[in-house]
């Protein structure tokens, strides 16, 4: 069993103990989460399509840890004008382990 859920305005394809990296989230670690924005649920074939939401669909997860992604460098640079700028970022990540799909 699957589903689609948007969670921090992403959307992810989520099964029953899978662990996902999300935007950050304000749970602390160890917090128990549910998300209701679920979009698609599929049970074995039978595929049920919310529109919006599906209704009485829920995820619930585990906030396992907050931490950051990998630096990513952006590199800007116009030739033969002397231009050049060099910016890292860091994305705040949260890793979510899913427990259940209702």
């Amino acid at each position: 069993m699957y589903a689609i859920v948007d969670i921090a305005g992403q959307q992810f394809k989520v099964e029953a103990g899978r662990k996902i990296y999300v935007h950050r989230l304000k749970d602390e670690a160890g917090a128990s989460v549910t998300f209701d924005k679920v979009l698609l649920t599929d049970n074995d074939g039978a595929v049920k399509l919310g529109s919006p939401y599906v209704e009485g669909a829920a995820v619930k997860a585990t906030v396992l840890e907050h931490l950051k992604g990998n630096k990513v460098i952006v590199f800007k640079k116009k030739r033969r004008k002397g231009y050049q700028k060099k910016n890292g970022h860091r994305q705040y990540l949260t890793q979510i382990q899913i427990e259940s799909i209702a």
